[in-house]
């Protein structure tokens, strides 16, 4: 009898596994760095001169509470941690992945400590990044990840010496945690009472992955301060991307993840040069940055690309040829590595109170660039923002888009707010994001 019964328990343990669904690692969240701080354009950022009283030294001694919504939720996850934009090595220490209550409070039990190659700390070299060992979350199940939707993993890790020129995303719209310079670890506690401070941004980390299904697709959202979410709700994930992503899951379920890698001043064909000693506040240009921002990431295989308005303003100041051109290499080199692009249209900024956008010349720029995002065939298909966001009868973005939902106010014709972005979010074609058909011009 014993002997049938053990059988009979191997019998049901081939038949579960025969069953478990195959896995690989998805990138779940990313912020697509930039730098040093404070070069960039963060929204809604309390005052950091307590907390980094000398952007040149960066964090000394400190702990940081990074608070992310993974794109969707799997038993394990690792993290990457970057220091792309520094000039000199950072150590990590002490790294925690844990699950936010409220604030920079975790629910009780949930920290988990990362490790690198077995170790509790990390030295990352100037202008590297390091993924960490895979982390168990004993709070995830199948059964209960619809719940875990839309809540918050916490990535804590604390640095014990001076970090130099940090690494960042400036414009997070996401309120994170740190504590106050010679602090100490403060990474394993799950209370809030350590993390006194407030940021607006990432620092030093870029991404996560969690294992997911294998055939998880994985879209990526790459663009400017218009995919970034610029006049969007600050916590309200109500950027394009995020309403994209809410339909995504109502039709798709787990199978489909977008990530958002717009940075708020963006360009496609400039800053010609980017470093930690020659920073540009809208980040390396889309070229500098498609390896790091896309082809390193896991399991990628579609890109909308919505970007080319700083291109054309006073700080860019392209031909719409040379954007085009750019543009084009870039999409070549994402085809060659298997990835399909969705070209997006770019909407007005005609009128624009900033400074450096809103003249007649940028405008006939972007309609150049839109006639060849919709009649090229190097793009899978794609999606006409410009038709959404525009009032026929001024050229200019439509009204009820233009007011700020980020701090209030009479909004800059530049960037939507939360009703533009829930337009954008709402017209795209499901299907064609998801591969489900191809639509080509």
């Amino acid at each position: 009898m014993r002997l049938l019964c053990s059988l009979f328990m191997l019998v049901i343990l081939n038949m579960q596994n025969a069953w478990a669904e195959p896995q690989k690692w998805v990138t779940s969240w990313i912020a697509s760095v930039q730098g040093p701080y404070p070069t960039g354009n963060p929204s809604a950022q309390p005052n950091m001169s307590t907390v980094f009283p000398t952007p040149a030294q960066g964090a000394h001694n400190q702990s940081f509470r990074m608070m992310v919504k993974p794109g969707l939720w799997g038993d394990q996850t690792r993290v990457r941690l970057s220091n792309a934009l520094g000039t000199q090595p950072v150590t990590f220490s002490e790294v925690y992945i844990g699950l936010q209550l409220a604030s920079a409070e975790l629910v009780p039990g949930t920290n988990q400590a990362a490790t690198f190659k077995g170790k509790k700390s990390v030295t990352v070299a100037a202008g590297e990044s390091v993924w960490s060992d895979a982390v168990d979350l004993p709070f995830v199940n199948k059964s209960n990840q619809k719940f875990l939707d839309g809540k918050k993993l916490a990535i804590s890790f604390f640095i014990p010496d001076t970090s130099g020129p940090m690494t960042w995303h400036a414009k997070a719209l996401t309120t994170s945690y740190i504590t106050p310079p010679n602090a100490g670890i403060h990474t394993k506690n799950e209370s809030e009472t350590a993390f006194s401070f407030s940021t607006a941004s990432w620092f030093f980390l870029d991404a996560l992955d969690m294992k997911a299904a294998a055939d998880t697709k994985v879209v990526v959202a790459f663009g400017d301060s218009i995919t970034d979410g610029t006049a969007s709700t600050m916590n309200g994930d109500d950027r394009w991307p995020d309403v994209l992503a809410r339909r995504l899951r109502h039709k798709y379920g787990n199978k489909v993840v977008i990530l958002n890698a717009g940075i708020g001043g963006n360009q496609i064909a400039g800053p010609a040069e980017y470093s930690p000693e020659k920073p540009f506040a809208g980040g390396p240009s889309s070229s500098m940055r498609l390896q790091r921002d896309v082809l390193s990431l896991s399991g990628v295989n579609t890109l909308i690309w919505l970007e080319g308005i700083n291109d054309f303003s006073k700080n860019g100041m392209a031909t719409s040829d040379k954007v085009i051109t750019q543009m084009t290499e870039g999409v070549n080199r994402l085809n060659k590595a298997g990835i399909r692009v969705i070209g997006a249209t770019v909407g007005s900024a005609l009128g624009s109170t900033s400074a450096a956008h809103g003249f007649p010349a940028q405008d006939e720029k972007r309609k150049a660039l839109n006639d060849f995002i919709r009649s090229s065939n190097i793009f899978t298909g794609f999606i006409d923002f410009d038709a959404v966001t525009l009032d026929t009868t001024t050229g200019q973005m439509r009204p009820e888009f233009v007011p700020d939902s980020t701090v209030g106010g009479v909004g800059d014709k530049l960037h939507p707010n939360r009703v533009g972005y829930h337009a954008m979010g709402n017209a795209i074609d499901l299907d064609l994001v998801a591969g489900k058909r191809q639509v080509k011009p």
